[in-house]
C-alpha cells in the first residue's frame, strides 16, 4: 500500500534549485552579452522593445513575471522568520547586522564616489542587495570548500536584504500615487489576511486575489512587484521546526511549486532581457565615469567592507558568533560574494534611471562589480581550509 510523505525541506530545495538556476543565470548574462555585442544586437534589442498589447516584452518580464520573482522572496521571508533560519532573535541577529552594514557601506561608497552629483543621487540604492542565486551558483561551483553553514548564512543575508530592497523600492522609488487604487489594494490585502485567520486552505482564491492585488497596485503608483510580497505574507503557514514540511503548509506548497519556475525561466530570462549591454565605443574613461565606477566600487569594496566588518566586531563584543565550522577565511569569501548584486540591483537601476545613457552605465557598473566579486569570492575560497576552523 502506498503511504503518503511529507515534502522534503524546502530550504534544501530551495538552495539546489537556486545554486543550479544561478548557474543558468550566469549562462544567461552571458549570451545576452555576446548578443549585445554581435550582428545580431539589433534583432536582440528589436525583440525586446516589440509590444505585445500594453507592454513591451522587456515591460512584462520586468514587471509581471518579476512579481511572480518578488512573490516568492515575500515566501522565503516569510518562512524565514517564521519556519526557518530566521525564527528567533539569536538565529536574526548576525544575518541582520551583516545585511544592514551591506547595505549602508556600499550606499555611502556610491555617494562619495558619485560626489553627490543630483542627478546620480537616484542610484544610491542599485548596490544594496545581494543576487542569492549568483551567489549559490558560485557556491556550488566550490562543492565542498564551502561549508553547508555558510550557504545557510548567505541565505539568511540575502533574505534580510531583501527586506530591505523591498522597502527601498516602496518608498524610495514610488513617485506619484492614486489614492483610490491603493486603498483598493489595501482592502484586497486585509481579505487576504482575513482568509488566512479564517482557516481558508485553498491556494486558489489567494492567487486570484493576488493578481488583482497586483493591479491595483500598478494602478496606485507603487511599483507593482511590492504586490508580490505583500501577497506571500498572507499565505497561510504551518510551522513544523526540526522536521520535514508540513503537507498542510499552503505557504510550502506554494514554494516547492514556483521555485522552478523563478530559478530555471523567469530570473535566467530577467538576466538574458536586461545583462545586453553594447560595449561598442566603451573606453577607459567610460568604465571610470562616476555612475558605472561608484556601483562597481559599493558592490566590490562597500560590500565586503560592510558585511565582513560587522560580522568581525559581532563576533569581538560577544553579540553573535560565527557560523560553525567556518574560518575567517571563509566568512571574507562570502562577503566578497556578497558583493554580486546582478538581479536586483539591475531591477533598483531601471527604477533608479530613465535616460538610456545611464541605463548602459548602470549595467556596466552592476556586471563589473558583480563578476569581480565573484570571481575575487572564487579564488578566495580555492585557497580557505576545507575542515572546521578553530575558533
Amino acid at each position: 500500500m502506498a503511504t503518503a510523505t511529507k515534502p522534503t525541506s524546502v530550504l534544501r530545495s530551495f538552495l539546489r534549485s537556486e545554486a543550479s538556476g544561478g548557474i543558468l543565470l550566469i549562462a544567461a548574462a552571458a549570451l545576452a552579452m555576446a548578443l549585445a555585442n554581435s550582428p545580431g544586437a539589433p534583432a536582440y534589442f528589436r525583440v525586446l522593445d516589440l509590444y505585445l498589447g500594453p507592454l513591451t516584452l522587456l515591460h512584462w518580464i520586468n514587471d509581471a513575471l518579476m512579481a511572480v520573482f518578488f512573490f516568492l522572496v515575500g515566501l522565503e521571508i516569510k518562512r524565514e522568520l517564521v519556519d526557518g533560519n530566521l525564527s528567533t532573535w539569536r538565529d536574526r541577529r548576525l544575518p541582520i547586522i551583516a545585511a544592514a552594514a551591506g547595505m549602508f557601506l556600499p550606499a555611502a561608497v556610491y555617494l562619495l564616489i558619485t560626489g553627490g552629483s543630483p542627478e546620480l543621487a537616484p542610484g544610491w540604492a542599485i548596490p544594496a542587495a545581494t543576487d542569492i542565486a549568483f551567489a549559490l551558483g558560485v557556491l556550488a561551483l566550490l562543492g565542498r570548500r564551502a561549508p553547508a553553514s555558510l550557504k545557510l548564512f548567505l541565505t539568511a543575508i540575502a533574505i534580510v536584504d531583501d527586506i530591505g530592497a523591498v522597502l527601498i523600492i516602496a518608498v524610495a522609488y514610488t513617485d506619484g500615487v492614486n489614492l483610490v487604487a491603493l486603498v483598493a489594494a489595501g482592502l484586497i490585502a486585509m481579505l487576504m489576511f482575513g482568509m488566512n485567520r479564517a482557516g481558508e486552505t485553498r491556494a486558489a482564491p489567494f492567487v486570484a486575489l493576488a493578481i488583482a492585488l497586483w493591479i491595483a497596485v500598478l494602478l496606485s503608483g507603487v511599483h507593482a512587484t511590492v504586490a508580490g510580497v505583500l501577497a506571500a505574507l498572507t499565505i497561510p503557514v504551518v510551522r513544523s521546526p526540526g522536521a520535514p514540511d508540513s503537507p498542510r503548509s499552503m505557504l510550502h506548497r506554494l514554494e516547492h511549486s514556483v521555485q522552478p519556475w523563478v530559478a530555471y525561466l523567469i530570473v535566467p530570462l530577467f538576466g538574458f532581457a536586461n545583462a545586453g549591454v553594447s560595449l561598442a565605443g566603451l573606453t577607459w574613461a567610460g568604465l571610470v565615469a562616476p555612475l558605472p565606477l561608484g556601483i562597481a566600487a559599493a558592490l566590490v569594496v562597500g560590500k565586503q567592507v560592510g558585511i565582513f566588518g560587522s560580522v568581525r566586531l559581532a563576533v569581538a563584543l560577544g553579540i553573535a558568533h560565527r557560523p560553525r565550522g567556518t574560518s575567517w577565511l571563509h566568512i571574507y569569501g562570502v562577503s566578497l560574494l556578497c558583493g554580486i548584486g546582478f538581479t536586483m540591483s539591475l531591477f533598483i537601476g531601471g527604477l533608479a534611471f530613465d535616460d538610456p545613457a545611464y541605463a548602459s552605465a548602470v549595467k556596466i557598473g552592476v556586471l563589473a562589480g558583480s563578476l569581480l566579486s565573484a570571481l575575487l569570492g572564487y579564488l578566495l575560497f580555492l585557497a580557505a581550509p576545507r575542515r572546521k576552523a578553530v575558533r
